[in-house]
């Protein structure tokens, strides 16, 4: 197994791997909108294309990339923060066929109030 953590995303806060890739298999632990400074920013899109980045930054430490997500799951803090998060989700899955497999769940919140999306992402790499 190989530990996954870029150097250009947020670090894990506790004892664990931001992604780890075993074989032709890797899971990323759930990534959270905070930027590789600690900024958190307030809305719900902006978090989502920073956990996003964090996501394809794991994949491309992994040598693969989100052709090769197979599920995404996600976790909001609101109902009205679904449309935000899948407005930048289908930004980020656009083009992919098949489109990965999903989940979205409302949740009373996460280890810091300020965040209000976590995403994991499942992936298995695509032999050319």
């Amino acid at each position: 197994m190989k530990a996954l953590n870029p150097g250009k995303i947020h670090p894990p806060f506790a004892a664990y791997s931001n992604g780890v890739s075993s074989g032709d298999l890797l899971v990323t632990s759930g990534q959270l909108g905070i930027s590789v400074d600690g900024e958190i920013p307030k809305d719900v899109e902006a978090q989502a294309r920073l956990i996003f980045t964090a996501i394809d930054a794991i994949l491309a430490e992994g040598n693969m990339d989100r052709r090769d997500v197979l599920r995404l799951n996600t976790y909001v803090t609101a109902r009205n923060h679904m449309a935000g998060y899948m407005t930048v989700r289908d930004q980020w899955a656009r083009g992919l066929n098949p489109l990965p497999a999903s989940t979205l769940m409302i949740v009373s919140g996460f280890t810091r109030p300020d965040f209000l999306i976590e995403i994991e992402a499942l992936a298995w790499r695509i032999k050319s």
